[in-house]
């Protein structure tokens, strides 16, 4: 399907959320994961701004998904900021629970969380709180690792399945929003949470 996509809004505090009501999708990651040239290439457009300073995303960022310009939103897609990079790690930790952990744990129209670690990377202490949180929240999440284009498919699949047992998840989907590799499978299961 072809999306229109449009900006909606950026939001710092729940009382600036748009009014809940289609499905949305929240993308969560450390910073520098490639969060935003994930969004990117699963809108197939620049939507996600991409900065060679990790950090730079400070708000939720609220995208609407429509299939044609003349129907309402169908999906919408939230981008937040990211998390446990040391130059920024203390203020975005600060911020989490003003408009973050409000949004994660109370937002009704939330359908999924799409939680991307690095594949190239050990598993890190912040991503399995988060899993956690989600958990304890009982909100359905998947967790995709990026930058899976730098491995061969052997040193892929170990450092996927040490991940796993690191992180205590049951699956984790392989992306590459250089290669275009696993959009399709996540966009399948996009569309599943939001039916």
């Amino acid at each position: 399907m072809k999306w229109t996509v449009k900006f909606l809004l950026s939001a710092t505090s729940p009382q600036q959320f748009p009014a809940p009501s289609v499905p949305e999708i929240a993308f969560l990651g450390r910073s520098n994961v490639g969060k935003s040239s994930m969004i990117n290439a699963l809108l197939g457009s620049v939507e996600a701004r991409v900065s060679s300073t990790p950090g730079r995303t400070r708000a939720i960022n609220f995208f609407a998904l429509q299939p044609g310009p003349e129907r309402p939103a169908e999906m919408i897609f939230a981008d937040l900021p990211g998390y446990g990079y040391a130059k920024i790690s203390k203020s975005i930790s600060s911020e989490w629970p003003a408009f973050i952990e409000p949004y994660l744990e109370e937002r009704e129209s939330l359908a999924l969380c799409v939680c991307l670690v690095d594949s190239n990377i050990p598993a890190q202490k912040s991503d399995a709180q988060l899993f956690q949180t989600l958990q304890r929240w009982q909100r359905p999440f998947v967790v995709v690792a990026t930058k899976a284009d730098r491995h061969s498919s052997n040193t892929l699949r170990k450092a996927l399945a040490q991940l796993q047992r690191d992180l205590n998840v049951d699956a984790i989907m392989p992306i590459s929003a250089n290669k275009k590799t696993g959009l399709k499978e996540l966009w399948a299961t996009i569309l599943s949470a939001s039916a």
